[in-house]
């Protein structure tokens, strides 16, 4: 059998050379846990060696000059040891993340995501597979990463049995779950929420009273949805799979995974499962008519020119997590039951244990996280680097779109060493969200520049924690496939990313196309 054609050293060279010194550095960062910690004891030094110094600069919150707080001072101390559980149980993404995770859980493990997405795929007409892959993939973001381990492989089994190279159906599938991570395909996802807390809290360091609407990039991410269904249709179809045609597939192909039918218990659940959700999905709608209906927001919150039901201040703004937990819960409980996977209540409340079990990690990381930013937006550190930062940029003149662009490149280049959205937006939101303010860019704006550059390298870099498992799947189809192999193929979508999605997001500033639900371009500072 005919072997890959090895790709030519000058070819790989700098590519290399690159991905070794990513590699390196990379390897030398803590794990995110350790880092925040670390970044904790930093900001304390930072504030006792600032604590004495008199600033210029004025808080634009109260006009006096800024003064930070020596957090290594005895008070600080013990406020900081009194305080520490009531700040870890205080962050907000933490019972964002666990509560959406409680529904998805079970929609998961009972089979219902698993069974929805092959039925999806399987009525698929083959001239439109790729665009249609991409598009479950980017639908999968709702179950957070159930799209790295059942989407990602399922790609390569549905291109290998259409005849088409595994590989190319593996790319478009990672182009769509983590170059398009971002990205919402109508149906919100519990990073929605969980972005706009840390926006909000960031936000606040200037303007305690501003609040941040869940779904305050809604439109754009449904509108970015279709960009990356666009791009991973036309590189995957001719950029990709034609340069893949020299690559031979010689995995051993009676070990293979196959893409198997619904059998008649899960067409039967799936069947169920989808009238309940319906059901469910017109009666909140009716509750939602009526003029008088209780998820609206009381006349005296809502602005003129806005909508009760839109409003940050509305009940049913306020609870998009309950609703995802909900809508994904139901489902998969009657999946469950009709399907045969669930006996008993017990089998329920085991998928949710399940899914907490799984959410061990997060939970560390959210601790040091919370006691970090408790301390940063503390100290006045985030207030002093907003308002100087924002007069460096100022002095500079640089126009805004050049502004939005660093932050999107910024951005990019942090994605390639921390790989969680959650933590790269802890780190960088109470920085970059107060600055952007003081420039007059609403939180909104910045958070949708975030989202643009958290997804573009994502699918490039091997500290990424599920890169090395989509490698795996790369080699039971081509042995000799590697990390060099993947950055290969995934840097043409990575490029198209980078351009076209950044300019998507310009064309809606220059444009003024609304970027959500309660969404502003501009901020006017106090």
């Amino acid at each position: 059998m005919q072997q890959p054609v090895p790709e030519a050293t000058s070819q790989r060279g700098v590519m290399s050379r690159f991905l070794d010194s990513v590699e390196r550095v990379g390897n030398r960062l803590p794990d995110p846990a350790m880092l925040f910690l670390l970044l904790m004891l930093a900001v304390w030094v930072l504030s006792w060696a600032l604590s004495g110094v008199s600033f210029q600069a004025l808080d634009p919150r109260t006009g006096d000059p800024i003064r930070i707080v020596n957090l290594l001072a005895g008070e600080s101390l013990t406020a900081f040891m009194a305080n520490m559980v009531s700040v870890f149980l205080g962050f907000a993404p933490l019972g964002v993340v666990l509560v959406a995770m409680l529904g998805l859980g079970v929609a998961e493990h009972t089979g219902f995501i698993n069974a929805a997405l092959r039925r999806a795929l399987s009525v698929t007409p083959k001239q439109l597979l790729t665009p249609a892959l991409v598009a479950v993939a980017v639908l999968s973001h709702v179950a957070v990463d159930a799209g790295y381990v059942l989407v990602i492989p399922l790609g390569g089994v549905i291109f290998y049995a259409a005849g088409r190279h595994p590989i190319a159906g593996i790319a478009a599938a990672f182009c769509g779950v983590s170059g398009g991570f971002s990205a919402t395909l109508l149906v919100p996802s519990s990073l929605d929420p969980m972005l706009a807390t840390f926006t909000q809290s960031a936000a606040q360091i200037l303007d305690p009273d501003l609040v941040v609407n869940p779904l305050n990039n809604w439109i754009f991410t449904t509108v970015s949805s279709l960009l990356i269904i666009a791009i991973g249709w036309f590189v995957t179809d001719r950029i990709v799979e034609p340069r893949l045609a020299r690559m031979q597939v010689d995995g051993d192909t009676s070990q293979l995974p196959t893409m198997e039918p619904l059998t008649v218990a899960e067409r039967r659940g799936l069947f169920w499962a989808l009238v309940a959700m319906t059901i469910a999905a017109v009666l909140f709608a009716l509750s939602l008519m009526p003029g008088t209906s209780p998820w609206r927001a009381a006349p005296h919150l809502v602005p003129d020119g806005s909508h009760p039901l839109l409003v940050a201040a509305a009940p049913v703004m306020q609870s998009i997590v309950a609703l995802i937990f909900v809508f994904f819960l139901l489902p998969g409980v009657v999946y469950g039951y009709v399907a045969g996977t669930v006996k008993t209540h017990r089998d329920v409340i085991a998928a949710m244990t399940k899914s907490m079990a799984g959410m061990g990690y997060y939970i560390v990381i959210a601790f040091f996280i919370a006691q970090f930013l408790a301390g940063f937006n503390g100290s006045g550190l985030g207030t002093l680097m907003a308002v100087e930062g924002a007069d460096f940029l100022r002095a500079l003149g640089l126009p805004m779109w050049m502004t939005i662009l660093g932050l999107i490149v910024m951005t990019g280049i942090v994605n390639l060493f921390i790989g969680s959205a959650s933590a790269k937006w802890a780190l960088l939101a109470p920085i970059m969200v107060p600055l952007m303010m003081q420039l007059g860019v609403s939180p909104d704006l910045t958070q949708a520049a975030y989202r643009v550059g958290d997804s573009m390298t994502t699918i490039l870099t091997p500290l990424m924690p599920y890169f090395p498992l989509i490698v795996v799947f790369c080699q039971r189809y081509v042995k000799s496939a590697g990390i060099g192999t993947l950055v290969s193929v995934m840097i043409p979508y990575s490029i198209a990313l980078s351009i076209l999605w950044t300019l998507l997001l310009l064309a809606f500033w220059g444009f003024g196309i609304p970027l959500g639900i309660g969404a502003s371009y501009e901020y006017a500072p106090g």
